[in-house]
């Protein structure tokens, strides 16, 4: 039997490219999915063998199907699932938000999970040997909401939702499913809270962040359980940021 194949959408930057390169590094077949093929191209040459960049749009049910399709092509299995790719909408208060960020939001956050989860959890029922395991990028804002991120909040408590969902109705065909909650990993859209984030109080001060590196070996620890192990929920965070406490 040849590599693991996993799947990592929004594999082009940020966590998502932290972690393919570490299951590349831990010896999986990497699927590079994201909007710009530049960059998946560019991650592909950094992996080296076993990585294959699919320029995918999660939100289009078409370009999803074309995405798990090519999988299939190519490799004859999917073993993981690391469902990332998700959008922070400009901030606002509840009564200022456009319907158009909110619906990106929904589109992306949510439905692209959806979509993709449905793909390949139709591959893992059908594969011999069957099963797999489906890992979903949650977030701490699901349960502590950072000011004015009514959209993104929402979309990340949904995930929940789909993440014990998806794990109850995987059991019977072998396919896991858990969630990683990610806390100030340091990436392009969080480096500049180490300068300054808005808190509840409506101040605006530094917070410590992580080496997205670390969300990686996580990610790698969970795929690689066997299938009668689950890490149900995880939640791995910049040490002294203010999430536990009073905001």
């Amino acid at each position: 039997m040849g590599k693991p194949v996993a799947i990592v959408t929004g594999a082009g930057s940020g966590v998502g490219r932290a972690v393919a390169l570490g299951l590349g590094g831990a010896g999986y077949a990497v699927v590079l999915a994201g909007r710009r093929r530049e960059p998946l191209e560019t991650l592909a040459g950094e992996i080296g063998g076993g990585a294959l960049p699919v320029a995918a749009d999660v939100t289009d049910p078409a370009s999803v199907a074309a995405l798990f399709a090519r999988v299939e092509q190519a490799f004859g299995r999917l073993d993981v699932l690391f469902n990332n790719a998700g959008v922070f909408t400009p901030s606002a208060p509840v009564d200022e938000i456009a319907i158009e960020d909110w619906r990106r939001s929904l589109d992306t956050n949510l439905t692209g999970a959806f979509l993709c989860t449905r793909e390949a959890f139709r591959i893992m029922k059908a594969q011999s040997p069957k099963g797999g395991r489906i890992i979903n990028n949650g977030s701490l804002a699901a349960q502590v909401p950072r000011p004015n991120s009514a959209p993104y909040t929402a979309t990340k408590h949904a995930i929940t939702g789909l993440t014990r969902s998806t794990s109850l109705d995987g059991r019977a065909h072998g396919i896991a499913c858990g969630q990683i909650d990610i806390g100030n990993a340091e990436t392009d859209m969080t480096r500049a809270f180490a300068t300054g984030a808005r808190q509840a109080d409506g101040s605006m001060k530094p917070e410590p962040v992580m080496d997205a590196r670390h969300v990686a070996d996580a990610v790698v620890y969970m795929a690689g359980l066997p299938l009668s192990a689950n890490v149900q929920f995880m939640t791995v965070m910049a040490t002294a940021m203010p999430y536990i406490g009073r905001g």
